[in-house]
């Protein structure tokens, strides 16, 4: 399955139904949120780390191919690595978008746009220009680990970081999941009660028990 496929395929799924199809995935920290709700985020990781200066996200916006997502640690940095000028300046090449470990700024004139950004701190200082950091080397985002090429899906519940080999594998469950979803709520909204779609009475007897057991949807 190649990244175009997968790309198509994630933008009709939310982070939650990637969630439910693999409780172990990697999950970016929720302290780091989107500047803009309504956005879907993916892309493959174009990853950075600095500090309190900007010079080396300036590296990676040139080196950066189109539809790949910057992501950078900045080591608990509290001055803005990113902002208006640095979005301006990846959708023109067609970047997927920023994810930072650290500040942004600019968020006014950034939210008129299209462009996802995720951070965790917001503020109007900016960093210097002065230092050389690294590109595409294994990063510590948002408490996990993110490595160059790592698929990274996002919306308003969050980030979730996966291999390509991950996506492919866990796409048809999380679409199974969706599909189940649809079919659950449009019968809650016709008047069905969610308890009697679901396994629910078995389920609370069974774990009562002290037996293993997984609560599931009863529609097909």
């Amino acid at each position: 399955m190649d990244l175009n496929e997968i790309r198509s395929r994630l933008t009709n799924l939310t982070t939650a139904h990637l969630a439910d199809a693999d409780k172990k995935l990697r999950v970016v920290s929720p302290a780091i949120r989107p500047v803009q709700s309504g956005l879907k985020l993916v892309g493959c990781a174009f990853t950075v780390n600095c500090h309190n200066d900007f010079l080396t996200v300036i590296k990676s916006i040139h080196d950066a191919k189109a539809g790949d997502v910057i992501v950078i640690e900045t080591q608990g940095s509290r001055l803005a690595v990113a902002g208006e000028l640095f979005v301006a300046e990846a959708m023109r090449k067609g970047i997927a978008g920023f994810v930072i470990d650290g500040a942004f700024r600019d968020t006014a004139a950034v939210r008129k746009t299209k462009f996802p950004v995720y951070a965790h701190t917001i503020t109007p200082m900016s960093g210097t220009a002065k230092r050389a950091f690294h590109t595409q080397v294994a990063i510590e985002c948002g408490g996990i680990t993110v490595h160059p090429g790592d698929l990274v899906f996002g919306d308003d519940d969050g980030l979730l970081v996966l291999s390509l080999e991950e996506a492919a594998h866990l796409m048809p469950v999380a679409e199974d999941i969706k599909a189940k979803e649809e079919l659950v709520l449009a019968r809650v909204q016709a008047g069905e009660g969610l308890h009697n779609l679901t396994n629910f009475e078995e389920h609370w007897q069974k774990i009562e028990a002290g037996e293993k057991s997984e609560l599931t949807f009863l529609v097909d």
